[in-house]
């Protein structure tokens, strides 16, 4: 019983466990998540007649246009730059997330395929950079924590985009669980 007891010890402490397979199944379950994200967003953006999407809660604010133009430069920029590692895009430069001279179809489209690229990079995410740490915004965070990052980014201009739904008198679709 004595051995026993030491060779259990031995295969707890000394024998590492399969953590890339963890990894794995945080990328795996961060992509559905990202996927069911687009389903809901664009039920959203679907939602707002083409004649409101200047339209603006307060002065201030982001129209519900630019709040879903500014969800896909931070979904390109969180993906692609901050995770693949490509130079960043420059907000005041950049004309592929502005909403001048697009219409919805054209901003919906533009969207979509931001949700395509980044799926298909973080499929083929090393998760061995999970805990590899960079600058953001003057604090260290690790890869891991920028994807989460992301996913609160979407949910928080999303959520300015339903205000704006019930503020032109629709009712925003029914939320969709897990995204």
């Amino acid at each position: 019983m004595k051995h026993l007891y030491i060779l259990i010890i031995i295969l707890v402490y000394f024998i590492p466990f399969p953590l890339s397979s963890q990894e794995e199944k945080f990328v795996n379950d961060f992509i559905e998540r990202l996927e069911n994200s687009q389903k809901y967003l664009n039920l959203v953006a679907e939602m707002m007649p083409v004649e409101k999407y200047n339209y603006k809660a307060i002065p201030e604010s982001l129209s519900f246009a630019e709040n879903l133009m500014h969800i896909g430069y931070a979904l390109d920029w969180h993906s692609q730059s901050l995770l693949g590692g490509r130079e960043a895009r420059t907000w005041q430069t950049d004309t592929i997330y502005k909403t001048h001279n697009k219409n919805k179809k054209q901003m919906i489209a533009t969207v979509n395929n931001t949700f395509k690229e980044a799926i298909t990079l973080l499929k083929d995410f090393d998760t061995k950079q999970l805990d590899d740490t960079l600058d953001y915004f003057g604090l260290d965070r690790s890869k891991r924590q920028i994807f989460m990052l992301l996913a609160d980014h979407i949910t928080h201009h999303r959520g300015q985009m339903l205000v704006h739904l019930r503020l032109n008198g629709l009712v925003p679709p029914r939320y969709v669980l897990y995204q």
